[in-house]
């Protein structure tokens, strides 16, 4: 035999016991409960197989050459599984049995992090939530559902929209309509916005469906490194990723909320193999919701659709992503009460079922901006805000070899969020000359004449001669308004755009000890605003009407006070055009040296800078006689509000460097403590520009806020028993305060003069799980803090844009307004077999209300219920039921019940000398419950 023959011979020879060595390693995987779990992630390691549980949770792993491997199932909710395999000739079929990780604390982590790790081995303060977490959660939004996480205080009281969240007491500048000032709210490591102004926050561009596979959070720590501009934390929301099997998931949702209004809505999601390591998913929601109290029109309705397409390399993948939200939705307002110790409803008002917001109609009112051309804007209160968001991505991450890797991500978004609904509710009485020259006419004296807008029925007649010399207003006839008082509230026009990029490239090296990361960030935005508002004459009753007014003197012309719908004083209450570019650059560097076995430190930096050019025009009333239409019986168009053809410019950039360190020590395989301290900056937002300066030069760069924060920390994980612990202290310095204030005398509205306080919190976090059996869960987790203000002055305009009766009033060392001393959820979960059933309980401590310490919140509960069934392994039901109780909890509080008026007037002077006066707070959602149907596949 020749030599060529016999090398040919060995060669086929190899071949042949390469291919007869290549096996499958098959096997299921359960939980203690002996309950298949769908969805683990099986991987063989040195090698790229990998697979996904299916819904039996059995896997496949094909073309196995052999060898010796590490197996390794992660699974969400479940102790990581590691073991040596060794593969052969033959076949191999595995069965495992997962253990419970009962706060996740041994799944890896992406959030605030540079290099993926387990919970255990970080050193800050990680949370996660599990799809399963997600699926118990009544649908109302971003801000309810992270109420889950503890060190986090959210205020979801104004339903989807309009929400707050901070954590640590970092929260001063967290306003109302910029409520998630400190912190970034991210879609798979990127941020939903990268800008934030009035009515313009990233919660309104972010739904969870059943495209969310968790949620990761961390509060303050390395955010100050990891995060753009969003020193005070991180909320992750992260996709579905890839599985090796077709299979998804549809729920249908029906229920009532308040009343009995109806909720609908229909989630979905699918996903699987595209052939040679292509994968996808792609699912969305669609909802009709006819709101938590009772108003006229739907409260909410839209959706959104998500999609990825993953190809994965045995180096890294290459991810393709988009996300299409359109969506309509609404924010609740606040309710009037009385009794300042013991807050209840007052005029006939219900802290459950009211909704003080303008009726639905449709009116176009001249648009300041083109008034030369005859241009109207559309305003219609039932479509409140329609968020509309156009993203996608790439997300890239490589292996180069030799211990380095790669990644890199960017998105592009266009986002719209326009706004048409109503600003305020304040009670304004008959008595008081504000519910006439509001209207914008000269002298509204005399008979003044309250119709029904809608069926223009005559409610009301009166004779208002003698208000100007302190005289009370007569009915003429038996007609009468509701309270003798009519609602203080605007028509609120807001129209915003936006078109921002950004991206993030990362480089990592791995060393025998240590892992080193450095990478840039950076983002683009253009946006632009404008906001438009009209006086409303509606009623003051807890179903509101429009009112159509008119001034009808003997022997004189009638005088329309408002159009036909309600509306008075067009565009003279507020007008904003603004234009901004914010460019954001940053770069880092980050150090995870071990020092020892068991023994890390984490050591960042990062520089950041913040460019914001932009203008903002400058306005005047409208001049000409008889007003826009030039007919003098119709007032209501006389003091429209419209560019002077002049604009205050701003260009400004602020740079800082942040850098934060953290230990974690392993002190058993089960347990770690960890210590980390962090200095962040927060530069100013587009709104310091946009509200703060009004027809007068924009002169001075806003002040970058400086966050220092320590914690120290303790994490167990036993086979029954879960628990996390960290002390904090955390201290905010350089906060601007201005307050929304209403002259009388003309009409105008106006922000005070720029505040800058400091303020310090000390508190204790804790996290905790107990299962005594495998079908029982206790959970507990929550907060104990001391919340001070420091240093902290407000200014007092006096009711007038005139400074000479201004003042300036020292609050200092006070406690913090809004930040509980105590805050908890405890819950309890049972699941046997097919049948599982929870009850959580949410406890809200006592708040103060304002600054000045004059009015507490009071402390309230909410008890959530749930029940499932699975009818068979496709097809379940499920039953959630959320605030199970009805508590009638306060969660805001905006001040006494009066036009303009703000939280911080209320004094213990102002309480002492109106102790009946009425007020504003925003109560706490109402009971909802809802049926879900799901079927699996």
């Amino acid at each position: 035999m020749s030599r060529k023959i016999i090398f040919l011979f060995v060669i086929i020879y190899g071949l042949q016991n390469t291919l007869v060595a290549q096996v499958s390693v098959k096997g299921d995987v359960k939980d203690l409960r002996g309950e298949p779990l769908s969805g683990a992630h099986v991987s063989l390691q040195p090698s790229s197989h990998f697979s996904i549980t299916d819904l039996q949770g059995i896997f496949e792993i094909p073309n196995v050459a052999a060898g010796n491997y590490v197996l390794t199932i992660t699974y969400l909710g479940a102790k990581t599984y590691r073991d040596n395999v060794i593969v052969g000739k033959e076949e191999l079929n595995l069965s495992f049995t997962l253990e419970d990780d009962l706060l996740n604390l041994q799944n890896i982590v992406v959030t605030g992090t540079f290099d993926p790790r387990t919970q255990l081995e970080s050193s800050t303060a990680i949370t996660t939530l599990e799809s399963e977490a997600l699926q118990e959660t009544f649908p109302r939004g971003t801000a309810d559902l992270l109420q889950a996480i503890p060190g986090t205080f959210t205020d979801p009281s104004a339903g989807e929209v309009f929400t707050k969240v901070y954590a640590r007491g970092i929260s001063a500048s967290a306003e109302d309509d910029t409520g998630w000032y400190y912190v970034s709210l991210q879609e798979d490591g990127l941020p939903v916005s990268l800008v934030q102004h009035s009515y313009y926050s990233p919660e309104i561009f972010q739904r969870v469906d059943l495209t969310t596979e968790r949620v990761e959070a961390i509060r303050g720590g390395s955010a100050a490194i990891t995060a753009l501009n969003g020193p005070g934390g991180i909320y992750n929301f992260i996709s579905r990723g890839p599985q090796d099997q077709f299979g998804g998931e549809i729920q249908l949702q029906g229920g009532v909320q308040g009343e009995g209004n109806p909720l609908y809505r229909i989630d979905g999601n699918v996903g699987g193999p595209l052939g040679n390591n292509w994968f996808f998913n792609a699912g969305g929601h669609y909802r009709h919701d006819d709101g938590a109290r009772n108003v006229d029109f739907t409260f909410s309705k839209g959706g959104q659709f998500r999609a990825n397409v993953i190809k994965k390399t045995k180096s890294g993948y290459f991810k393709f992503y988009a996300k299409v939200l359109d969506d309509f939705t609404n924010r609740w307002t606040g309710v009037a009460a009385t009794d300042w110790n013991d807050p209840k409803a007052a005029f006939g008002q219900d802290f459950n079922t009211t909704a003080l917001l303008m009726p639905s109609f449709e009116a176009n009112v001249p648009d300041g901006r083109r008034l030369d051309k005859g241009a109207t804007n559309r305003f219609d209160p039932s479509q409140g805000l329609h968020a509309q968001d156009r993203a996608f991505g790439v997300d890239i991450l490589q292996d180069l070899g030799n211990q380095w890797s790669l990644r890199f991500a960017i998105k592009y978004a266009h986002k719209n969020a326009n706004w048409q609904t109503s600003i305020s509710n304040a009670f304004v009485s008959l008595n008081d000359p504000l519910a006439y020259f509001i209207s914008g006419a000269q002298f509204p004296i005399g008979q003044v004449v309250f119709n029904d807008a809608r069926s223009g029925v005559e409610l009301a007649r009166l004779d208002n001669s003698g208000i100007l010399a302190g005289e009370s207003i007569e009915y003429l006839g038996q007609g009468t308004l509701s309270n003798d008082a009519i609602m203080g509230t605007a028509s609120w026009l807001k129209q915003n755009s936006t078109d921002e990029l950004v991206n993030q490239l990362t480089v990592r090296k791995k060393a025998e000890n240590h892992d080193l990361t450095m990478g840039l960030a950076s983002g683009f935005a253009d946006t632009s605003l404008f906001t438009q508002g009209s006086f409303g004459y509606v009623t003051y009753e807890p179903n509101p009407r429009m009112l159509q007014v008119t001034l009808e003197n003997p022997g004189e012309p009638v005088l329309t006070l408002s159009d036909t719908h309600g509306l008075s004083n067009y565009g003279g209450l507020f007008y904003d055009v603004s234009q901004a570019d914010v460019r954001q650059m940053a770069a880092f560097l980050n150090d995870r040296w071990e020092i020892q076995d068991g023994l890390h430190l984490d050591m960042g930096l990062r520089y950041e800078t913040i460019g914001h050019k932009g203008s903002k025009d400058r306005s005047a009333p409208f001049q000409k006689d008889g007003g826009y239409d030039g007919d003098p019986t119709t007032a209501y168009d006389n003091s429209i509000l419209t560019s002077t053809g002049e604009q205050d410019t701003f260009d400004y950039t602020y740079g800082y460097l942040s850098y934060s360190a953290g230990l974690n020590y392993r002190l058993r395989e089960e347990a770690a403590i960890f210590a980390r301290f962090s200095s962040g900056n927060k530069a100013p937002e587009l709104n310091y520009y946009f509200n703060n300066f009004s027809n007068v030069p924009i002169n001075q760069k806003g002040e970058v806020q400086k966050i220092k924060q320590a914690e120290i920390g303790l994490k167990w994980n036993q086979k029954d028993f879960s628990f996390t612990t960290t002390a904090f202290w955390s201290q905010l310095k350089d906060i601007g305060i201005a307050s929304f204030e209403f002259d009388s005398d003309d009409g105008s509205v106006f922000y005070t003069p720029v505040q800058f306080n400091n303020s310090r919190t000390l508190g204790l976090e804790w996290e905790s799980a107990y299962s005594p059996i495998s079908a029982l869960t206790f959970r507990f987790n929550g907060t104990l803090q001391n919340p001070i203000a420091t240093k902290w002055t407000v200014y007092d305009a006096g009711g007038t844009v005139a400074t000479a009766d201004d003042s300036t009033t020292d609050f200092s060392d006070n406690l913090l307004p809004f930040n509980p001393k105590l805050m908890f959820n405890l819950s309890a979960e049972y699941r046997k077999d097919r049948f599982n059933t929870f009850l959580k309980w949410q406890f809200m401590g006592e708040r103060e209300g304002n600054v000045a310490n004059a009015f507490q919140l009071p402390a309230y509960s909410i008890f959530n219920l749930g029940m499932g069934y699975a009818i068979n392994k496709h097809l379940s039901a499920d039953v959630l039921v959320t605030n199970l109780f009805n508590s009638e909890g306060l969660a805001n509080f905006f001040g006494a019940n009066s036009f303009g008026a703000s939280a911080n007037g209320a004094t213990h002077e102002f309480i002492q000398d109106n102790p009946d006066a009425s007020f504003v707070v925003v109560p706490v959602l109402p009971r909802g419950a809802i049926l879900k149907l799901g079927y699996r596949f």
